[in-house]
């Protein structure tokens, strides 16, 4: 199975290397090199109200590992990842084949930077492809031909939006873009969700900080609750522990506590449908 940029109608000379973009600033954030000047500096500034991102990308990272492991322990054999951001092995193919060999995954993003490195580090072992696309469009997204031919969608599916859903506005419809693309998952499917959140901090850093993804990136930050992530569950059952901060869903190894646990500014969870 293939991932096609000409399929999506982008080449890599149409990457645009001025604007910055929220998967290269991530990218930045957990030390890696795949960005460019003005991902670095919008990256920079928003380090600089919010320090804390980066030990949040980290454990959010290692929080999409564990629910991945979760998904494939369970008997999910396919994935769709939403917002695959620039390959940081291990990937999600990587980790699921650990478990399950024959596992087949779709990975879907709306930089053409990712699509660049998506034959040498994502599809490039077979039962793979890579779609290129917003996630605010999700008919697009489970239309596409390369989801049609990766996802058996009579079979559970893991759909994963980690770290997705904070660049998806309420004005955008954030809830009505995750109950179109889970209304079509069939029970036994899993949701895996990440949301960065200012529960654990003065929300004045948050609100700079999306002033410099408001007014400089290619998308919109907006900060939620627990009880406004919760509402992206519906129709889903929580596994336990829930919905819970990034590093206290199911760890494998010491857990920070007090000062240190505030620091990780986002929730983590799976839900089962």
């Amino acid at each position: 199975m293939e991932k096609s940029v000409s399929e999506a109608g982008f080449t890599p000379e149409q990457i645009d290397t001025t604007t910055p973009h929220p998967a290269r600033m991530y990218d930045y954030y957990l030390g890696g090199r795949d960005n460019y000047e003005a991902d670095r500096e919008a990256a920079e500034r928003v380090l600089g109200v919010l320090p804390d991102i980066r030990v949040t990308a980290r454990s959010n990272r290692d929080f999409l590992h564990r629910a991945v492991r979760a998904a494939m322990d369970s008997g999910v054999r396919q994935v769709i990842d939403i917002g695959t951001g620039i390959p940081t092995s291990p990937n999600t193919h990587e980790v699921a084949r650990q478990i399950a060999p024959d596992v087949r995954v779709a990975y879907v993003d709306n930089d053409p930077i990712v699509a660049t490195y998506a034959d040498a580090k994502l599809t490039n072992s077979g039962n793979a492809g890579f779609v290129l696309a917003d996630v605010r469009e999700p008919g697009t997204v489970l239309d596409h031909p390369v989801i049609q031919r990766t996802i058996d969608f009579d079979q559970p599916v893991a759909l994963m939006l980690v770290a997705v859903l904070h660049f998806i506005t309420d004005a955008e419809d954030a809830t009505g873009v995750v109950g179109a693309l889970t209304e079509r998952l069939p029970a036994g499917s899993h949701l895996i969700l990440s949301h960065a959140t200012a529960d654990f901090h003065e929300s004045r850093g948050f609100e700079q900080a999306a002033k410099v993804y408001n007014e400089e990136s290619t998308s919109r930050a907006q900060w939620r609750g627990k009880e406004e992530i919760m509402t992206f569950f519906k129709g889903f059952e929580l596994l336990e522990p829930g919905l819970v901060q990034l590093p206290l869903w199911r760890p494998e190894g010491p857990v920070p506590e007090g000062e240190e646990l505030s620091h990780h500014m986002g929730y983590g969870g799976v839900g089962v449908k």
